[in-house]
């Protein structure tokens, strides 16, 4: 059982996850540059974000301003939601480039998992 122990490479698997540390950071910097787009209301309240799950604007048609406030607040909920549901599977397909499949924790990357 020694033997097996001292065959052990720890400082080769403190490489490999240095590696991969460097390559997530790098991937999170990008995702601040992947920007999605979410609606609702067949496209009367739009919604950017980044991939960083940032809500970058909304825009409103102006044919929605007359209606009632509950429905406008019910689309703007409904377009945000949209948009960062793609951005959460933006960067779901970037981290499973890093990682294999089924590899990937719960929770590594904010709003995933």
């Amino acid at each position: 059982m020694l033997r097996a122990m001292s065959d052990f490479d720890l400082e080769g698997l403190m490489q490999q996850a240095q590696a991969l540390q460097t390559r997530m950071t790098e991937m999170q910097k990008n995702l601040d540059q992947v920007i999605v787009d979410g609606s609702a209301g067949a496209g009367m309240v739009k919604v950017k974000a980044s991939g960083a799950l940032k809500i970058l604007s909304v825009t409103i048609d102006p044919s929605v301003m007359g209606e009632d406030r509950e429905m406008l607040q019910d689309l703007v909920t409904a377009a945000v939601n949209n948009a960062l549901d793609k951005a959460r599977e933006s960067a779901g397909q970037q981290m499973s480039s890093l990682i294999p499949p089924g590899m990937m924790p719960p929770g590594l990357i904010p709003g995933l998992g």
